[in-house]
């Protein structure tokens, strides 16, 4: 995998999750053109998210059994197909189904991530894994930026047009530029569903799953709260600044963009852990929204900084950890991002209505807290080990047995 392959990938990512994230600037225009009431409009967005989750749970164990590289390009050209449809909706409810089946083949994500693992040398797939999913991250901010500029120029039919024509030349792109996926012969569809379930009992994918809830529920405190203070007084900003702040959240993940490098070091653990002290350090930041916009700035860099770290190393210590099962680890691990998503966007907006941007700001920095907790939890050093040789005689046969087992606790020597 060369320097181009991972751009493209990253492309590919942040293209795909664009496609669910660059209707929210835009709900407004998109439900008066549409006839829906300011009370409905929400039903954009959760079509879009619904669609993910099932997506998640039937689409991306496929790639445990297809040939990645033509599940991208078939994956890219449906979302494609989604998008167009979303563009053309002559009603809410085409608008709902262009947007659900655009979110459910925007897994995507999982299977490109998933076949960067596989095709990495282990020396080397931390430092890929970081370049691609940045394109996660730049996809979910960078729509809300780029969204605002296509919706001045063309209208919001316009952004879905232009995501259509991106992922329908993206997707037989991705036939020619991806080097080759050989896969183990194919399991049944329902194998794969059952593995796919008894995932969640395994102990490496629950602790990183839960991280992942609370690490995207305090990313989605911020993100979908963050516009209601903005809007009002003492700042007063349109929809065009504040979505500027999306370029803010850039500079963070792309900052992070390089912390693969840290997992192939060996430092995965500590890397994890100083992020999610960042995280929770950046909310004393982000607090400060009502009073200085640098102060709000700082945080949303600490914030996704810290968020892309974590978010590449759960899926470094998940791709090492189910080499064979990748695709249906990541697409379950990613469960636990959507519900958490979900949850910081809905109890933020409650919480602001009850208790104002300091009601947020609480909420953003417990769920941050939840997540060095079970950090700290679950992902525990093993006790060191040291190897025992014994040697005993049978008859004219000496043989030896080696048995790797605890070390002493309190570090003296045996």
């Amino acid at each position: 995998m060369n320097r181009w392959t991972r751009l493209f990938l990253a492309v590919v990512c942040g293209a795909a999750v664009a496609s669910v994230y660059a209707g929210q600037p835009v709900l407004a225009p998109m439900g008066r053109d549409l006839g829906v009431p300011v009370g409905a409009l929400g039903r954009f967005v959760a079509a879009g998210q619904l669609g993910y989750l099932a997506g998640l749970v039937l689409l991306v164990p496929l790639g445990d059994m297809l040939d990645r590289r033509r599940l991208i390009a078939a994956h890219l050209a449906l979302v494609a197909a989604g998008t167009a449809l979303t563009a053309a909706a002559p009603s809410p409810w085409t608008a709902f189904a262009g947007l659900a089946a655009a979110g459910a083949f925007a897994v995507v994500v999982q299977t490109a991530v998933a076949y960067t693992a596989s095709v990495s040398p282990p020396a080397e797939r931390g430092r890929n894994l970081g370049i691609v999913t940045s394109g996660v991250v730049i996809g979910i901010l960078g729509a809300r930026v780029v969204a605002g500029i296509l919706a001045d120029l063309w209208g919001w039919r316009g952004i879905y047009l232009s995501l259509a024509v991106l992922a329908a030349v993206l997707a037989p792109l991705a036939l020619v530029l991806l080097p080759a996926d050989e896969r183990p012969p194919p399991a049944r569809y329902g194998q794969v569903i059952r593995s796919f379930g008894a995932l969640f009992a395994e102990p490496v994918l629950l602790g990183r799953g839960l991280i992942a809830f609370f690490l995207f529920a305090s990313f989605g405190t911020l993100w979908s709260g963050m516009a209601l203070p903005l809007a009002r007084a003492p700042w007063h900003l349109d929809e065009t600044r504040i979505g500027l702040f999306g370029v803010a959240g850039l500079a963070g993940a792309l900052g992070a963009a390089r912390s693969g490098r840290w997992n192939d070091a060996g430092h995965a653990r500590r890397a994890t852990g100083i992020a999610l002290v960042l995280l929770l350090a950046s909310w004393t930041a982000i607090g400060r929204l009502p009073w200085s916009l640098p102060l709000l700035v700082l945080g949303v860099v600490l914030l996704d900084f810290a968020v892309q770290v974590v978010h590449v190393g759960n899926q470094h210590a998940l791709a090492t950890a189910f080499p064979d099962r990748t695709s249906s680890a990541i697409g379950a691990y990613m469960v636990f991002y959507s519900l958490g998503s979900a949850l910081g966007a809905a109890a933020t907006t409650a919480l602001f209505d009850a208790a104002g941007w300091p009601g947020s700001t609480a909420l953003g920095a417990a769920l941050a807290l939840c997540a060095l907790t079970t950090w700290t939890l679950t992902t525990r050093r093993p006790a060191p080990t040291r190897t025992v040789a014994t040697f005993f005689t049978c008859g004219n046969e000496h043989t030896s047995v080696e048995a790797t087992v605890p070390g002493p606790k309190d570090g003296r020597k045996t």
